[in-house]
Formats: structure tokens, sequence, C-alpha cells
């Protein structure tokens, strides 16, 4: 069987035709067939607290990922020789509604999972990584390998608003989606509400790596505390683009100064090689903001690494080693 391929922009000019994740044919998920790994839109953004927008991320993402060809520059990659990669579209969404919103994301990616798919989401604001968990998540809590500026573990935000951008990992943790001291969380940093709150998450076992850690330590540490935290269980990937500084990575809707930069992160993904993946995501990229379209481009770059790092997971779980 031909594996799904990404069009070649030797055969097609990179700005034609229509535009999927990385190039690769789109495919229904209601016809979704042997596909290992589902590259899908969450466009939505109603669990958004200050600048929106990144409802519109999917589909910047996916314009700016036709300038990607298929082989990793560094290991010599092609996850598409390894696994059978297709964009089964955008999850329907009711703008107005977001307890509702909320269903339809997780039964749209409840599909994809049904049918054999890990998913490559890319939302959407934070709160899209919730459904998602809530499936790959629901047979056995997972470790978390979260890269962001701020920890999203908020009991709530606003009064009685317990399920926004700021909130999904306190919920999943809540639910048992997540094994708290198997979750990491790289690049927090920026101003806090109050004193104590990170107090929560060191109560559960969580572990914060800020930017003085990565400056002071470098990326080798880092990547060695991150594995050695997640161990070989079965681990989810989430990066929110704000986890990059913003002189890269401006069109995001809370931004904070002194980030990582695209070649830390970059250093820093291709670090995970042989993490067990249970799938990954994308998030709050804010084209309204950022009309030069490079916070999309760097965001379809590092969702090339973390493709990457999916296509060999699952390879590797289909063909155990002898």
């Amino acid at each position: 069987m031909t594996n799904p391929y990404p069009v070649s922009g030797m055969v097609l000019p990179r700005y034609s035709g229509l535009s999927t994740f990385m190039r690769l044919p789109y495919v229904p998920a209601s016809e979704m067939k042997d596909i290992d790994v589902a590259l899908m839109g969450l466009s939505w953004d109603g669990g958004t607290t200050t600048r929106n927008g990144s409802r519109y991320g999917p589909r910047q993402i996916r314009e700016m990922s036709t300038l990607l060809r298929s082989v990793h520059p560094a290991t010599g990659i092609d996850p598409y020789k390894l696994v059978r990669c297709a964009d089964i579209g955008d999850a329907p969404t009711n703008p107005v509604d977001p307890m509702l919103s909320l269903k339809m994301l997780e039964d749209f990616v409840q599909e994809a999972f049904d049918k054999g798919a890990r998913p490559l989401a890319f939302g959407g604001d934070h709160l899209i990584s919730l459904p998602v968990l809530r499936v790959v998540g629901k047979d056995r809590p997972l470790g978390m390998i979260h890269f962001d500026a701020h920890t999203d573990m908020y009991d709530f935000y606003y009064e009685n608003s317990r399920f926004t951008h700021g909130t999904p990992f306190r919920r999943a943790i809540e639910e048992g989606l997540l094994d708290p001291k198997r979750v990491v969380q790289i690049g927090i940093r920026g101003t806090m509400f109050a004193e104590d709150e990170y107090e929560w998450c060191m109560q559960q076992g969580i572990t914060h790596i800020g930017m003085d850690f990565i400056r002071e330590r470098g990326v080798d540490a880092v990547i060695a505390e991150a594995r050695r935290i997640v161990g070989d269980q079965p681990t989810y990937l989430t990066f929110d683009i704000d986890c990059i500084d913003p002189s890269y990575a401006p069109g995001t809707g809370v931004p904070e100064i002194a980030g990582v930069t695209t070649y830390e992160a970059q250093r820093m993904l291709r670090g995970l090689r042989g993490l067990e993946l249970a799938g990954a995501d994308m998030v709050e990229v804010s084209p309204p903001i950022d009309p030069t379209g490079n916070t999309a481009l760097v965001a379809a770059n590092l969702s090339f690494e973390i493709l990457c790092l999916l296509a060999e997971s699952v390879a590797r779980k289909e063909k155990p080693a002898a």
C-alpha cells in the first residue's frame, strides 16, 4: 500500500493548489482508512481571555506549511515514508457555546482515534488540548511535555469560569487524564496574579523549567530532565506558540518577553526522539495579530518536528525491535 505523500513543490508550485497541512492529501474524517497520524484543525478560541483570533490559526498554519519539504534536515527522517499521514480537515464547532464546542471537538478527535490514528491537532486556543486529552488519555493517565510561557493550571479564570485557555491542564489532572508527577512545563515565565500562583502545581508534583534554567543550564539539560520525568510511558506533547519569544512569534494572545528562540525549540524537540507519544498539538497562533505570517511559519516548522516524533513513535509500535 502506498502511503499518502505531500505534493512536491518540484511538481506543483507551493503557491498553487488547495492548502492542507504539509501539502498532504485531504481525507475527511468520515472517510479515513488506515491513517496513522491525523493532522486536524480545532479552530476554536472561545476559551481566550484576552486577544483572540487563534480560531484562524489552523488556516494560516496550513498556508505556511506549504513552504516545508518532506525530509528532516538533521535526522534525515521522512515521516511520510514511515507512516500514513493525512489532513482530515477541521472539527465542527459552535462559536457561541463553549461546552457544546468542547464536546464537538472531542467527538471529532474520537472518530479519528477510533480508526487507529494518533492526533496532531492545530488550535485554536489552549483549551482545545482538553478534548484531545479526553480521547487519548481516557484509558490511563498520560505524562505531558508542555511548552508554554504559562502553566494553564488555574482553577478558574474570572468568576466561575472553569473552562478557559488558562485552565485546561488543571481540568485534565482532575479528570484523571494526566499524571501530574509525569508533567513537565518548559519555558514558564512572566508576571503572576499572586505570590502563590504555582503552589498547587508544586503540590501535585508538576515540574516547571523556567527560562533561567534554560539559559543557565542549557538545552541538553532541559532535554535530559524532560525525558527523566516522563520516562518511557505514553506521553502527550503540547506546544503553545507563546513559549517562543515574541520577537520570533508575535502573533499570539498572551506574549511574554525573554522566551525560547526558534533554534532552542527545534533542539529541544529533536531531543525528544524515542518517546512514546500518544498525540500532540500546536496552539495559540493568532493570525490577525501578526499580518506577516511569521508566527504561523514558526508553528508550521515546529509542527513538522513534532510530526517526525509522532511518526517514529507510531512506526516503533507497528514494528517492534527484534
